[in-house]
């Protein structure tokens, strides 16, 4: 009797033993169109992804590498996730606030070395390779261009300031 009602109880994991059942069988052969139900039970677990597209995301993200002449480390920063130059240059402090501070007010806002007061002035790599001062060219521009994106010296960025039409 015994034997009958070890028979007749459900599993206790809800799994059979057909599925947890390990087999050797060649990739792509028909070992599961012998049972209809297990190859179900395997597609309904995998139907959500689909291998034929790309994911498509919901945001657009625009990454690129930030480096600080003198840090031993980069970060990398959104770019499509600020609005302009203002926000940016607010974002770029937070991640290096431990060793830059801002001076100024407005336009005129610079990050300055907290220990040796040295300014630095920010500066993008292009598409074409070319270093140029942020804010040089429109936001949208600047998100386009922009591959990477280097907190420089101003004592070094002299060759990268914009020139002065002479009247």
């Amino acid at each position: 009797m015994s034997t009958s009602s070890a028979d007749s109880s459900p599993p206790v994991s809800g799994l059979d033993y057909d599925d947890t059942a390990l087999t050797l069988a060649l990739p792509g052969s028909s070992s599961s169109a012998a049972d209809p139900a297990a190859a179900e039970r395997k597609r309904a677990g995998a139907a959500h992804v689909d291998h034929d597209k790309p994911p498509s995301p919901k945001y657009d993200a625009k990454l690129v590498k930030v480096a600080v002449d003198g840090a031993p480390y980069l970060r990398k920063v959104d770019l499509a996730a600020h609005g302009g130059y203002a926000a940016l240059l607010r974002a770029l402090h937070g991640m290096f606030a431990s060793c830059l501070a801002v001076r100024g007010d407005g336009e005129g806002t610079k990050l300055v070395d907290s220990v040796t007061g040295a300014e630095y002035v920010p500066t993008y790599e292009d598409k074409d390779g070319d270093w140029m001062l942020v804010g040089d060219v429109p936001w949208k521009m600047f998100v386009e261009a922009c591959k990477r994106i280097r907190l420089m010296k101003s004592s070094e960025a002299v060759n990268l300031s914009p020139r002065r039409s002479s009247r």
